[in-house]
């Protein structure tokens, strides 16, 4: 895989998933889960924060009326019954350890929903940048994971899925999707492995 045409797609590294006090933190089942992710998936962007690779960090922010939810169900329903990701909440925010990368990591705005690609500019940030390999990490693996890879695929983009950097609510949804779903449409790879794949681009 060359680092110079491919992204790592970052969904929902914010407070209401990865803080100690996150208001959807618990929708994972077991909570050191969250943990393991969130250390994956930073030991990874240091690996690779050297090599050529587009790193993309794609949050989901909403209006205090939630008006981009009018009729939620399921998960979306709870993040608007319960307020996660209210614009100018803390909640909201990138968490610390993401944002100490600085401008290592771009910032595409305007999700509202489990799809990345939706009502954003990560295609066209994409295509600008010459992208042709798509890593998606992040949260939750069943919703807003697979939906971002399913829409990288529909795009003409080779997608795989970090399976050590993503978590579903429990761990039979995770293996099941990582067994099963993913490889459907695109591939499946532990961090550390990747990792060590792309390390020669750094030079």
């Amino acid at each position: 895989m060359d680092a110079s045409t491919t992204a790592l797609i970052l969904v929902g590294y914010q407070n209401d998933y990865f803080a100690k006090d996150g208001i959807l933190r618990s929708v994972v089942q077991e909570p050191n889960r969250v943990d393991h992710v969130l250390s994956n998936t930073i030991a990874f962007i240091e690996a690779v924060a050297k090599t050529p690779m587009t790193i993309i960090s794609t949050p989901i922010v909403l209006e205090p009326s939630y008006r981009a939810l009018a009729s939620p169900v399921g998960i979306l329903n709870a993040i608007k019954e319960s307020g996660a990701f209210k614009a100018g909440s803390s909640g909201a925010e990138t968490i610390p350890e993401l944002l100490a990368f600085g401008d290592r990591v771009l910032y595409v705005t305007g999700k509202v929903g489990f799809n990345a690609f939706s009502d954003t500019t990560l295609e066209t940030v994409l295509k600008e940048r010459g992208i042709r390999n798509v890593l998606v990490a992040g949260m939750v693996t069943s919703l807003c994971i697979d939906s971002t890879g399913r829409a990288a695929y529909e795009h003409g983009y080779s997608v795989t899925v970090l399976s050590d950097c993503t978590s579903a609510r429990t761990p039979d949804e995770q293996d099941f999707f990582c067994q099963n779903i993913f490889p459907l449409y695109g591939g499946v790879a532990a961090s550390s492995t990747l990792a060590s794949d792309l390390a020669p681009a750094a030079a």
